[in-house]
């Protein structure tokens, strides 16, 4: 009996998924919770296990291609199936539609690509899954003059996230504050932690910053759950770092680099990337003396801790050396006070600052 994989629900309110890579071909036998198929979200690559043993009969969506949760992606059957379901021989399987009368297989994204290239789709043999367009089909036939310039498809983790901050930056009016922070007496071999400790804490003074959206209402959340931006070579991943209120520095210390290296290597679990109530994010030197986070829509504030230098400043009326660096809370507005953000913001580096090593 034949079986159809969908596209499962991966939590955390996504509704699509990219085809990232196929882990099977036509034809092929499988065993359960073999690798099926690598999914991309906007939070990471997800690889998923085929759901049942059999032959993969029939591949229905092309890698790269996205599309909603549901969608059946893939048909698993017996021999029977695999039969019935084998590819037969088109030596032109453009010359076959057009006299037979098929619809064109392409997703509305390559439709509305061959039209801004000006390409006709009922000329075009399809080389995806069961004589599917592709958007490497409608690029290898546009006219020259549209051709520009090397041309790289927008996929994966990078997809997501060009189009979750373009919606971020869309919908939400953000301010940013800013404030110095003397980090002299902070042991910066163990910031993050540090940070997250007191973002924590402060986060139960100012409840409204850790918060979400949810339509018409803002959701108070009781755990303290924060997500840290790590940026890899597919692009930017927020992991999250559980229960920073009530863990210990060590704890938190070990559990940042786990999550550091998972998100390095693409190892990261679904669910080490859902649930975040706040988000900090902290490059070291690349961050600058300061820059503009994007929040991490449907939260309403993110953190961000800046390049940390020796720079003179004044104290007592005397000039000396200190370490220093910017914080900023960006916050949207619609939600928080800017005055509570910047209090918030106070009392975090109140808190790093109280701390020694």
């Amino acid at each position: 009996m034949a079986y159809e994989f969908k596209l499962p629900d991966l939590g955390e309110g996504l509704t699509e998924g990219e085809i990232a890579r196929w882990l099977v071909h036509e034809g092929q036998e499988i065993a359960e919770d073999d690798p099926l198929v690598e999914i991309a979200t906007d939070k990471t690559t997800v690889e998923i296990p085929s759901p049942a043993a059999g032959i993969v009969t029939t591949i229905l969506i092309a890698e790269g291609e996205v599309v909603p949760v549901g969608t059946v992606l893939v048909v698993i059957g017996g021999a029977a199936e695999a039969a019935d379901h084998a590819p037969r021989a088109e030596p032109n399987r453009a010359s076959n539609r057009l006299l037979q009368g098929e619809k064109v297989r392409a997703t509305p994204l390559v439709r509305r690509l061959a039209e801004e290239l000006g390409v006709d789709l009922e000329r075009l043999a399809g080389t995806g899954p069961q004589g599917r367009i592709t958007e490497g089909d409608v690029r290898g036939t546009a006219p020259e003059q549209k051709r520009e310039g090397r041309r790289e498809p927008i996929r994966g983790i990078k997809r997501q996230m060009f189009e979750h901050l373009t919606r971020a930056h869309r919908e939400i009016p953000p301010v940013t504050w800013v404030e110095e922070c003397d980090f002299t007496d902070v042991d910066l071999k163990r910031l993050l932690p540090l940070v997250l400790k007191a973002v924590a804490e402060s986060l139960q003074e100012f409840p409204e910053l850790n918060a979400r959206i949810e339509g018409n209402e803002l959701v108070y959340v009781d755990r303290y759950d924060l997500g840290i931006a790590v940026q890899t070579e597919q692009g930017l991943v927020v992991p999250v770092v559980r229960a920073c209120d009530s863990r210990s520095l060590d704890e938190l210390d070990a559990d940042i680099k786990r999550l550091a290296e998972a998100a390095q290597s693409g190892k990261l679990a679904p669910e080490e990337l859902r649930g975040a109530t706040f988000t900090v994010t902290s490059a070291g030197k690349s961050a600058g003396l300061l820059t503009t986070p994007l929040i991490n829509h449907p939260q309403v504030a993110i953190l961000g801790v800046y390049r940390i230098a020796d720079r003179p400043v004044v104290r007592d009326g005397e000039i000396v050396i200190r370490r220093v660096g910017n914080v900023s809370v960006t916050f949207d507005h619609r939600v928080i006070d800017g005055k509570r953000a910047a209090d918030f913001g106070l009392a975090v580096i109140a808190r790093l600052t109280g701390r020694s090593g």
